[in-house]
């Protein structure tokens, strides 16, 4: 059964084009120009996956992701957004949404973001509803592992030897960072690019806040903490 998007953009060309890619590619396709639309439709009769603009009339992007979790809906979310609107994209993560893509886009990149959040969502609904979702058994080239974590991205799950770790979307995406560079001193700059697309300037606190959130979230008696500080220079995840 072919997957259905609701795909809400105020710029004609790009939807009508985004429209066209994405149900040659297989989609069952709704478009709209703004985001009270995008809600009433997302409300009436709820899509596999969204794809956002962040600026919109009426309501936009960011307003639409935020009613939509306030309600409990987990629908996956793509945002879409322009380079320059770096608080907006942070601000959306903040909000709830899933991912994000930069215009201009190659579609594929598109395509490549809506398999990922549509896959993720598959295995949380043949986990179950009850919300207890069992330690997954290792499978080739799915885990990366180190410092005594194992990360699954495309889950976006983390286990500290047998104690899953609850992280926030951010934190997540720090610490997969991190993990994938272990043994390397990532710079702060390096982080702000990665993590939020910008780099906020050595007088900002975003950084370290993030790092004391994941620290006290891997705190575990009797063994290393594994993000050490590197002064002057960033971070980087070591066995001890």
């Amino acid at each position: 059964m072919a997957r259905t998007v609701l795909l809400a953009e105020d710029d004609r060309a790009i939807r009508h084009a985004l429209e066209r890619a994405l149900t040659l590619e297989g989609y069952r396709v709704t478009a709209v120009a703004d985001g009270t639309e995008a809600l009433a439709r997302a409300r009436g009769g709820r899509p596999d996956v969204l794809v956002l603009d962040v600026m919109m009339p009426g309501l936009d992007g960011l307003q639409v992701c935020r009613e939509l979790r306030a309600e409990g809906d987990d629908t996956p979310i793509l945002m879409l957004t322009a380079l320059v609107e770096t608080a907006d994209r942070i601000a959306g993560l903040d909000a709830g949404a899933d991912d994000y893509v930069v215009k201009p886009f190659d579609v594929e990149e598109v395509f490549a973001r809506l398999r990922a959040l549509l896959r993720r969502t598959a295995r949380e609904e043949a986990a179950g509803q009850d919300g207890a979702l069992p330690t997954p058994e290792p499978e080739a080239g799915r885990f990366l592992e180190a410092a005594g974590l194992r990360v699954d991205p495309q889950a976006r799950r983390v286990w500290r030897g047998g104690r899953e770790l609850e992280l926030t979307r951010t934190e997540f995406e720090l610490l997969e960072l991190l993990v994938r560079n272990a043994g390397i001193v990532l710079d702060h700059s390096t982080i702000y690019d990665r993590i939020w697309g910008y780099d906020f300037g050595p007088g900002s606190k975003n950084l370290a806040v993030y790092v004391g959130y994941l620290r006290r979230k891997l705190d575990q008696p009797g063994a290393p903490q594994p993000i050490q500080t590197v002064r002057g220079v960033g971070y980087v995840l070591r066995e001890d």
